[in-house]
């Protein structure tokens, strides 16, 4: 049998019991990145014997695991962090063992893209994941009209060094969308950051990027909605607008804080209009 093993993507008390006993009594564990493994094995005291799997030889290492398995040997498949087969040359495994007559089952347990869209904020009904967005200009300019188009919230993975041309490639295919950004998910440094696109990609423009991010972005329904609702607003009064939250007991700096979040601009930009008309009268 085949086990798909999910692996702690930081904290290494996210290792579940069942993953630690398949781990110990499997006869061979393939690995996404041996040296990066043995850590992990090193840290939990499994002497397993241990071999590559990864995408630069995903076809020809899954005919040699399934002939183990054949030959009556259990194989368990990790990754570098994270639950196999998702964004992984895993997939690939799994799809020849069942055309083999292999059984294959998964242990459940962390995933960067189920972690992040819980902490987004962002509804999490209906979701697609989008994994890395690839690098060939042509076939990322095509998912990126396709992602226009998307009604559901949208998961992206990037690396640092990539993260703000994703930002403005996003931004200029789908607009100022609103999109949580989450690095370094479980670990000590564990950030989530709710904004836009456009203030993500100023802040990243300023900060290094450091770690790896999971963005969570809003589906077209959402933005379009949201925008519709924008508009309403700015047809109203700026004081009149103030005083719809301060009727309802809302102190006045909490309430223009709400005022510019309903306007789509930054709280600066309502306090100095505000200024701005009280001059005038």
């Amino acid at each position: 049998m085949l086990y798909l093993c999910a692996t702690p993507i930081g904290n290494l008390d996210d290792m579940t019991f069942r993953v630690l006993d398949t781990l110990r009594n499997v006869d061979l564990i393939a690995a996404e990145d041996t040296r990066n493994s043995m850590k992990l094995l090193n840290h939990f005291q499994i002497k397993t014997p241990m071999t590559s799997y990864h995408e630069y030889n995903r076809v020809e290492k899954a005919h040699y695991l399934i002939g183990q398995m054949q030959e009556g040997k259990d194989v368990a498949l990790i990754t570098d962090a994270g639950t196999p087969a998702i964004s992984d040359p895993g997939e690939t495994l799994v799809a020849l063992c069942q055309e083999a007559g292999i059984s294959v089952t998964s242990l459940p347990g962390p995933a960067a893209c189920i972690t992040a869209l819980t902490l987004s904020g962002l509804s999490t009904r209906r979701f697609c994941f989008e994994g890395f967005l690839p690098a060939d200009k042509r076939e990322r300019k095509d998912v990126l009209k396709e992602l226009e188009q998307e009604s559901r919230t949208i998961i992206l993975y990037e690396a640092p060094h990539h993260l703000c041309r994703l930002l403005q490639d996003l931004k200029e295919a789908l607009g100022n969308r609103r999109v949580t950004v989450c690095r370094e998910l479980t670990k000590k440094f564990e950030t989530v950051m709710p904004m836009t696109l456009g203030d993500a990609l100023a802040y990243f423009s300023e900060n290094d990027p450091r770690g790896e991010f999971v963005l969570v972005l809003e589906g077209k329904g959402l933005a379009g909605k949201r925008e519709e609702k924008r508009k309403e607003w700015l047809e109203i009064p700026l004081e009149e607008h103030m005083r719809y939250y301060e009727g309802q007991g809302i102190n006045r700096k909490e309430a223009m804080k709400l005022v510019a979040k309903d306007r789509g601009v930054g709280k600066r930009e309502i306090y100095q209009a505000l200024l701005s008309d009280a001059a005038l009268e």
